[in-house]
């Protein structure tokens, strides 16, 4: 096998294992055997116990239902928050983010991140659970607002509801910050009864499997994660609560997120406390994850407060890292990180220079190639030194074609005499793969390539080119680094295949973000150029 063929090999594994992952995200969802009566038999898992650590088995919080009620809203609007918030259980029912626009087509629409309404169902949902049956405010009793409607004028905006029952005055208070997509929900517990109230306060995400904007060819992963200090960040997707629901799993500090392309909604408790985190379906397409607070005490006359905070905004990681231990993560580069990471950090760099995302992708390409040279330039070599010798590997064909054994020794012998190394191209190919697969990652995954514009009718590096332009270039640049290789030692079959190569991919890369084929074609040109100067400085030795 020639170096030529080893490339595709790699290549093509490189390309079966983005195939692999879309598959992987993209397959039917399984329907769950259970009934709908057993899925929701025990809603949210138990709440923790009185100090810091989990409870054996202390009552339950209230039950989730799969359909909200509405009482009422209450509008809200900062300079990065169009929300609306329900008196029926206090709930974030709908948060649009003024900095995002809804998408290229739409750009004077706002995201909307969180919905109740049409076919996306995100909601936040919170309130207090008690051990003992003291009187306290869940997520389905209706509370009180001064107020309809809310506007950031200062720094802070605070948006307060008021329950009370049984002498128990309950004040839960929204604190909005300007510039920030961080929202703190506090709770203050007044005790006016003549006995001692004991409480933990819970926050949950409740969505269903829809993805807004979700394309049939690029796959990124929506559902929910969970991270805590010991078993770090894991995805749990809804087929995996389907499967087994999360009841009650203790951690020091840790979040839970439901998390989609380019965005996501977290909660972050006490991360000096000993939470409980939970998450479980709802029927077949509702699910819910959330996390119970340690429980409080407040005696008679006494007060006690309580308090969460919410992300609810872009996957951004100098946004995410001050907030907790391991929320960058959620920009998820996978096995990766290590390499996407300062692949991102270097794109930044050099967009800050430049300020633009188009050519920041052309230059890091550059870069990339540039670190790579030495490697790519012995790959490049063995190649020309097959091209160089075709004609003495068409003779041995035609003599010895028809003996296998003996055309393997004529073609070993060959190769030693001129000094040839059949593997010499494969492994500074593989060297470089994961570079460029973690480059890959970084392109899909960042939000600020999402609407970025390059240059003419490229005006979203996150959508694929409207023209096909770009997709049609790296056709043609793969379609001449054919040519630059060699085909001798390939049989008529494998010869036909490879000529299709750069149709198929073509058509592949036309519903590829532009960003991504973009990096694709500056790549191929580059390879293109070392590899047409290293043929030539080959062809010309002796």
């Amino acid at each position: 096998m020639n170096t030529r063929a080893l490339w595709w090999i790699a290549l093509a594994f490189t390309l079966m294992w983005i195939w692999m992952e879309w598959v992987r995200f993209t397959a039917p969802k399984p329907v769950q055997t259970q009934p709908a009566a057993q899925q929701t038999a025990t809603d949210v898992p138990k709440a923790a116990a009185t100090g810091q650590k989990a409870a054996g088995a202390p009552n339950e919080a209230p039950s989730v239902k799969t359909a909200v009620a509405s009482a009422g809203r209450v509008h809200v609007r900062t300079d990065v928050f169009d929300m609306e918030l329900d008196r029926q259980g206090g709930d974030i029912r709908v948060a649009k983010l003024l900095k995002f626009a809804a998408s290229s087509e739409e750009k004077d629409k706002p995201f909307t991140l969180l919905a109740d309404q049409g076919p996306l169902f995100f909601i936040v949902q919170n309130g207090l659970t008690t051990p003992d049956g003291s009187p306290a405010p869940t997520h389905k009793v209706v509370w009180q607002a001064a107020k309809n409607d809310y506007t950031l004028k200062g720094d802070t905006l605070e948006v307060p509801f008021v329950w009370q029952k049984n002498g128990v005055k309950v004040t839960k208070t929204y604190v909005f910050t300007r510039g920030s997509y961080v929202v703190r929900v506090r709770y203050q517990v007044e005790n006016h009864a003549q006995k001692p109230w004991q409480g933990s306060l819970y926050s949950q995400l409740q969505r269903n499997r829809y993805v807004p904007n979700a394309s049939r060819l690029i796959f990124t992963y929506t559902g929910p994660v969970f991270y805590d200090p010991e078993n770090k960040y894991q995805k749990v997707d809804f087929d995996d609560l389907l499967k087994q629901p999360i009841q009650a799993k203790p951690a020091q500090g840790g979040w839970v997120a439901m998390i989609q392309h380019y965005f996501l909604g977290a909660i972050v408790p006490d991360q000096n406390a000993t939470n409980t985190f939970y998450g479980k379906p709802l029927g077949t397409d509702r699910f819910v994850v959330g996390v119970i607070s340690p429980v409080k005490a407040a005696a008679p006359g006494q007060s006690v407060s309580f308090e969460h905070t919410y992300f609810l905004g872009p996957e951004i990681e100098e946004l995410l890292e001050p907030l907790a231990e391991g929320l960058e993560l959620t920009k998820d580069y996978g096995v990766l990180t290590i390499i996407a990471e300062p692949l991102f950090w270097l794109l930044k760099q050099i967009h800050n220079l430049v300020g633009n995302w188009g050519w920041a992708i052309i230059i890091l390409t550059i870069l990339v190639k540039l670190a790579f040279y030495k490697l790519s330039e012995a790959s490049y070599r063995s190649m020309a030194k097959l091209r160089k010798f075709q004609p003495k590997l068409q003779q041995l064909k035609e003599n010895y074609g028809d003996d296998k054994q003996l055309f393997q020794q004529k073609l070993m012998q060959l190769y030693r005499e001129e000094k040839i190394n059949p593997m010499g191209g494969c492994l500074p190919i593989l060297v470089q793969m994961p570079v460029f697969i973690a480059l890959y990652w970084v392109l899909l995954y960042s939000v600020e390539l999402r609407q970025a514009p390059w240059i003419l009718w490229i005006d979203d590096l996150s959508a694929p080119d409207p023209y096909f332009v770009l997709p049609l270039i790296m056709g043609a640049s793969m379609w001449l680094q054919m040519k630059l290789n060699p085909t001798t030692m390939m049989d008529e079959t494998q010869q036909k295949v490879m000529q299709l190569m750069p149709i198929i991919f073509t058509i592949f890369f036309l519903w590829f973000p532009s960003g991504l084929v973009l990096y694709w074609v500056v790549n191929n040109l580059l390879s293109i150029a070392q590899q047409w100067y290293i043929t030539r400085k080959i062809e010309q030795e002796g």
